[in-house]
């Protein structure tokens, strides 16, 4: 098949290089695409947000697929665009899509199906909110509540660290809400409209700083799988949050189709749903997709035709991935732009190693420029989370970026639990 892949960042990156190791794509273009993803497809400078240019592009070039890779596009509506022309789209409406575009909204369908999240409250204004905060004891979550790239949430440790979350967002919708206590976790979801199937599950560092310290960021690095995810906790989720949330879409009138990533929070009462995504997350996609084995366009597009009930389990490796961020300085705030990147042939020269590519630009002369603040994403498969994480480091070590930097802890938590695990045996 000829597929389309909507987006220019590391998940897209990662998505290009495991659909063009599938059986059954033909031709792959990316739209806009980057330096790191014209490795595996065709790279055509149109904007992804725009419904029209997409269907256009897809009616040119004999599209069977178009695969969405960002959140942006599916809020502005471009599934519905393709939908509407009578080409096959992986990603949900744009009324379905607000189950990341608007976390009111989220919250408010988990309060109507009894899906378990944390006790909350939706305020419209910043004096809204401050009159608010009385309800909740501290730590207390302030949330935007549209689109944030990753970054729209505070964890407040206090009440005056409340305040200036609030202060910071100005007037406009937010939601308040209770702390959960408990790890971190999360799950991706196929769901065709009806049927709703679990992928993979991975543990994303959101923190800019190690030990988990610092603002958030879009994501600093990753893991797959979660081990703490068992597959009873892992069953649970899909029967108690994702499967209820598919059935509650579906009977709105506004069936889901696509990628659901559900964040979830492991506590002492089982899964809560911290957030929804309505695509792979990043840097998630990058550890996800080196274990995803089988035809993976082929299942994509079972999903995306309504055809998942036919398809087998999505199959895994038993492997382990980990995934370091190299970011811009600056990030999360005001990344430095235009730093040389070399290296990245010889971090792949290490063994399982994959470098995607982030916020990359080539330059006239052919240098590769860092563009944005997540740059790269290097990736390391390998038995043991162990191996991968040393793996994945060689690689980041390889790299000669100057005015980047990143985590050296990524996959902490996991390590440590295993150290004690075997200590005690």
């Amino acid at each position: 098949m000829n597929i389309l892949l909507l987006g220019s960042g590391g998940r897209e990156d990662a998505l290009a290089w495991r659909l063009r190791q599938s059986p059954s794509c033909d031709l792959l273009l990316a739209a806009p695409g980057n330096p790191g993803i014209g490795r595996w497809a065709e790279c055509v400078a149109i904007d992804p947000c725009n419904g029209e240019r997409v269907v256009e592009l897809a009616h040119a070039r004999g599209i069977d697929l178009v695969v969405v890779g960002p959140e942006a596009p599916l809020v502005a509506g471009v599934a519905d665009a393709c939908r509407a022309a009578g080409v096959a789209v992986l990603g949900p409406s744009a009324a379905a899509a607000q189950l990341e575009g608007s976390k009111g909204f989220t919250k408010d369908l988990c309060a109507a199906n009894a899906i378990p999240t944390a006790d909350y409250v939706r305020v419209e204004t910043e004096a809204e909110a401050r009159a608010a905060l009385h309800r909740f004891p501290v730590p207390v979550v302030i949330k935007a509540d549209g689109l944030a790239a990753g970054k729209g949430v505070t964890v407040a440790m206090n009440h005056r660290e409340a305040e200036e979350a609030i202060a910071a967002a100005g007037d406009g919708p937010m939601v308040i809400e209770e702390f959960l206590e408990g790890e971190e976790a999360s799950l991706f979801a196929l769901v065709d409209g009806e049927v709703a199937v679990p992928l993979a599950s991975a543990q994303d560092h959101k923190r800019v700083g190690e030990g988990d310290t610092g603002p958030n960021t879009g994501g600093m690095g990753a893991y797959s799988p979660a081990p703490v995810l068992t597959p009873e906790l892992e069953a649970r989720a899909m029967r108690e949050i994702v499967e209820p949330t598919a059935r509650a879409l579906a009977e709105a009138g506004t069936p889901f189709s696509g990628v659901l990533y559900a964040g979830l929070m492991l506590t002492a009462d089982g899964p809560k749903l911290i957030e929804y995504n309505v695509r792979f997350g990043d840097p998630e996609c990058e550890a996800i997709m080196p274990r995803i084995e089988g035809d993976f366009a082929e299942l994509l597009q079972a999903v995306a035709t309504g055809r998942l009930g036919e398809m087998p389990a999505p199959a895994l490796s038993d492997e382990c991935t980990m995934t370091v961020v190299i970011a811009a300085e600056g990030y999360p705030g005001t990344p430095r732009k235009g730093g040389l990147i070399e290296g990245i042939e010889a971090a792949e020269r290490e063994h399982g190693v994959t470098v995607f590519q982030a916020g990359t630009a080539r330059h006239g002369s052919g240098a590769l420029l860092s563009a944005g603040g997540r740059v790269l994403a290097v990736t390391a498969r390998a038995g043991t989370f162990a191996l991968a994480r040393a793996r994945a480091y060689r690689g980041v070590d390889a790299i000669d970026f100057a005015e980047g930097f990143h985590r050296r802890d990524i996959g902490w938590r996991e390590l440590a639990r295993q150290e004690q695990i075997g200590n005690a045996s």
